[in-house]
Parts: C-alpha cells; sequence; structure tokens
C-alpha cells in the first residue's frame, strides 16, 4: 500500500458509512486539496458499489474540511446493469464538509471512435518545477507529488503572467506508483489555479468540481492541461484535460473557483 493509499483509505462503518482521516500531507497552507479530498470520498463509493471504477464525480464544497477524522456517508440512489449512482457526503463532527453525486461503472479496454490530441509538451528536462515552498507556508501537497511545467504557462512565477489562463504539466505522485483512477481525481486538481496566468494570485477557493474518467490510464507521467474561459466578478472557471504515457485522454475536468487575494 503506498502512502497515498493510506492517505485515501475508507473504513466501512454500515453499509452507508465510511470513517476516514485526512491527511496533513495534503495541504495548501491550511485547505487541504480538493483533488485529494474527492479521492477519499471515491474511495468508499467505489467499495459500496457493484462496480469497478468512478467514471463521473461532483462535488459542492461547503466548507474546508481539516486535518483528522471525518465521515463519508452514502446515499444508494440507483444501480442498474451498467451503472449506479450515488449521493456521498464527507462529514466531520456531524456537519456536511462536501456534498456531492457519484456514478460508478466498470471500465473496459477499448479503441476510440474519435479522440482529440494530446497537447504539445517540449521534453521533460525542458520543462521546470516551481521552487520548494517556504517551510512556514505548510504546503505539503508539493511533497506528495512532481509538477514539470511547460516554461511559457508560469511567467507569473517571475510576475510575467501571459493574461491568459493556461496551464501545462507533467504530472506524476513522488513516490513509485502508476496512476490508477483514484491518483486521478488528485491529478485533474493539482495544477496551480489557471487564473495565476492571468494576474490573480492567493488561495483560490474551489466551489464546484466535476470530473470524469474517460480511460485506465497507462504506467509513466500524465500531461495536465488546464484552461479557463472567463474571469469575473470575482469568479473564474478551471478545465483540465488529463493525458496518459500513450497519448490517450484519460480524465477531463470543470470546476467554478473563486478567485483568490494575493
Amino acid at each position: 500500500m503506498t502512502k497515498f493509499d493510506e492517505a485515501t483509505q475508507a473504513i466501512r462503518v454500515d453499509e452507508n458509512t465510511y470513517d476516514v482521516c485526512l491527511d496533513p500531507g495534503y495541504a495548501i497552507g491550511v485547505p487541504l486539496n480538493g483533488g485529494y479530498l474527492m479521492a477519499v470520498i471515491l474511495r468508499a463509493a467505489v467499495d459500496a458499489s457493484p462496480f469497478e471504477h468512478a467514471v463521473s464525480q461532483t462535488a459542492q464544497f461547503l466548507k474546508a474540511p481539516v486535518v483528522g477524522p471525518a465521515q463519508v456517508r452514502l446515499q444508494q440512489l440507483k444501480a442498474g446493469k451498467t451503472a449506479a449512482f450515488t449521493r456521498a457526503t464527507l462529514l466531520q463532527d456531524g456537519v456536511p464538509q462536501i456534498e456531492g453525486l457519484i456514478t460508478t461503472a466498470t471500465l473496459r479496454e477499448a479503441e476510440p471512435v474519435y479522440s482529440d490530441q494530446a497537447p504539445h509538451m517540449p521534453p521533460i528536462e525542458e520543462c521546470v518545477q516551481l521552487p520548494d515552498p517556504k517551510p512556514e507556508s505548510n504546503m505539503t501537497l508539493n511533497a506528495q507529488m512532481e509538477l514539470r511545467f511547460d516554461p511559457p504557462t508560469i511567467g507569473w512565477l517571475k510576475g510575467e503572467p501571459t493574461g491568459r489562463p493556461e496551464s501545462r504539466a507533467y504530472f506524476r505522485m513522488s513516490e513509485p506508483q502508476d496512476p490508477d483512477p483514484y491518483v486521478m481525481a488528485l491529478a485533474v486538481d493539482a495544477l496551480p489555479p489557471v487564473v495565476f496566468s492571468a494576474g490573480a494570485r492567493g488561495w483560490a477557493p474551489t466551489v464546484d468540481l466535476t470530473w470524469h474518467l474517460r480511460a485506465l490510464p497507462a504506467p509513466g507521467w500524465l500531461t495536465l492541461h488546464g484552461t479557463g474561459r472567463l474571469v469575473s466578478d470575482g469568479w473564474f472557471d478551471e478545465e483540465v484535460e488529463v493525458w496518459d504515457s500513450a497519448g490517450r485522454l484519460v480524465a477531463q475536468s470543470r470546476q467554478l473557483a473563486r478567485v483568490g487575494r494575493g
């Protein structure tokens, strides 16, 4: 079992309740990463499902959960021959923190009838890492994963944002681990907010995030491509595509978030 498996573990209490413990290793300052939290919820939902994979997950972030014990409470809505539908709530001290819906199914290996092309990326050795965060910042998430950025998309780091909300990077877990559907949940929320490239800074809290698992990823680095369409009135959107090492589109996400205050 990897550290990520342990950090997202869900222990069954009864048919509809799972105990979890939110890990301090996935923090962005004080808040925990939204993709990590979604992976925790998925562990419970998939364990309770007759199907192997979560192909769609949507979550509304009602509050910002903190490190420590929590529960996932499930409500089974419907189970058919090819998919099951579940409402899932993450609670702390009995208070709902995240509310959402999950669709589970079983994905098979299949050649796509149609697929878009993976974004062009320079070789990994020409991409760059962000500098290590200062210890006092409590950015523990950075130690759990590796990101290598396409240089033009992180001009904001030197005070030279492009003005276009976009980010491209290679991604993998720091601990040797092939990407699986739970790692995909983390990957779709692993990039710095794309609004940074539009000139914003600061924590950008997610309000709503939906993502889809489109195929089981091949081993190796993933490629993340994040874009935004509109930044307005303190809100922005972010869409992320995840491509595997075989050049296949394996996950897609869309979120609505608040523009941070630098």
